[in-house]
């Protein structure tokens, strides 16, 4: 089964079960985030760095290596200074 989301207005694909850093990255995006001027996805993988927040369905600071996809999430990149 597969999902659908849709990041930064495009809508990628992927595979039920897999978290949203996992989609991204399976769809070639490798950041997502920028953090004092510097591009920022995934590093540690396991919510500790909190390098790869998001905003989801309109709440931010989702960790995307640990929240699941779900069809028809909507995702955006997020701003930190």
């Amino acid at each position: 089964m597969s999902v659908r989301i849709r990041f930064d207005g495009t809508e990628i694909a992927g595979r039920d079960g897999q978290t949203i850093a996992g989609v991204l990255l399976a769809n070639g995006h490798r950041t997502w985030r920028d953090a004092d001027g510097s591009a920022r996805g995934i590093f540690c993988g396991i919510g500790v760095c909190q390098d790869c927040v998001l905003t989801v369905n309109g709440v931010e600071g989702v960790r995307a290596c640990q929240r699941t996809a779900c069809d028809g999430d909507v995702i955006e990149r997020e701003v930190r200074s």
